[in-house]
């Protein structure tokens, strides 16, 4: 059995729990295979995993994504081979290695147009902005010409978004934390950018859209802009909660939403779309399809290798980064 090296925490904390460690990667079971990395991707939820924010059973390598070559596939895997390029977003984490053995269900072929180092970057976001506005949608969802709200929108998850808005002819509203940040998010597709630092973005908001109010707001910040956010949306509109990059977003009355315009709200996650692998396979298919045809581009502005995980999770955590990271196997 060979040994492989793996970012691993035996308690959650600090980045100092992190610790580059060997460990034994056999050979893929009945509906595994065993994936070679060239590349790993960096994500928010890292940081939940890392801190206990999201529990895990430990000792547990991090890692929600990433990209390199099928190395050995396992019984009743019929949709991979040897030797196949590949990526993934997926459950149960341990992407930061060199590599791993899992469940074959949502790694999927990665066209021969996409880089490993990207495939790696936008897995994990690139579906989540995917699911975000083509599935998690208000009452008779969206067409050109509507106007969204999403927040952080500088972000791996926010610059995938705002051009794939921009394709499917939507107006959107983001927002982003500095002056520098926002001309980015607008040179991406965004129709208008609030830098919420210097602005408070529900009556902007209100501004632009004449008092309407938007019809979806896309919030992974949590407790910082959850109330202004439902101030944002239109009667009937939706509050799509699905990140706490600020903190977990306290209890909610429901009271409120009945108050601001009878709205809705939910909290979904990728991986409850990534349950099947027929769905992985449809939802990776329409990211493919944006990104090799240019409608989306992949911005990978940090690149770590795996011994800087550290350094890596600092910048992320401080939200210094622009568009997506990765770590180089």
């Amino acid at each position: 059995m060979a040994t492989e090296t793996a970012v691993r925490i035996h308690q959650a904390g600090g980045v100092e729990q992190m610790k580059l460690e060997q460990v034994e990667v056999g050979e893929p079971g009945g509906g595994e295979i065993r994936i070679r990395h060239h590349a790993c991707g960096l994500n928010y939820i890292d940081i939940y995993h890392r801190s206990g924010v999201y529990p895990l059973q430990l000792p547990q390598t991090l890692g929600m994504e990433g990209a390199g070559v099928i190395e050995a596939v396992g019984e009743g895997v019929t949709h991979l081979r040897v030797g196949d390029r590949a990526a993934y977003a997926s459950q149960p984490i341990g992407a930061y290695c060199t590599a791993r053995v899992m469940p074959a269900r949502s790694v999927v072929r990665l066209p021969d147009e996409i880089s490993f180092e990207t495939g790696a970057a936008m897995m994990l976001k690139g579906l989540t902005a995917q699911y975000l506005l083509r599935r998690t949608l208000p009452q008779g969802g969206l067409q050109a010409g509507d106007q969204v709200l999403f927040h952080a929108a500088a972000g791996g998850v926010g610059l995938i978004a705002c051009q794939w808005a921009r394709a499917l002819g939507l107006q959107m509203i983001a927002t982003a934390g500095s002056d520098e940040k926002c001309a980015l998010v607008v040179e991406n597709g965004a129709a208008v950018a609030i830098n919420y630092r210097k602005e408070k973005f529900p009556e902007r908001v209100r501004e632009i859209t004449q008092g309407r109010g938007v019809k979806v707001v896309y919030d992974s910040v949590g407790a910082d802009t959850f109330e202004g956010s439902l101030d944002c949306l239109s009667p009937f509109g939706l509050m799509v909660s699905f990140g706490n990059a600020s903190g977990v977003v306290p209890p909610v009355n429901t009271g409120l939403l009945a108050a601001k315009g009878s709205l809705y709200l939910t909290r979904p996650t990728l991986f409850t779309h990534l349950a099947s692998r027929e769905a992985s396979q449809a939802m990776a298919d329409d990211l493919f399809a944006m990104v090799v045809s240019g409608k989306v581009k992949i911005h990978v502005s940090q690149r770590y290798a795996l011994a800087e995980v550290a350094q890596a999770h600092r910048e992320l955590e401080a939200r210094t980064t622009v568009g997506s990271g990765v770590l180089l196997v």
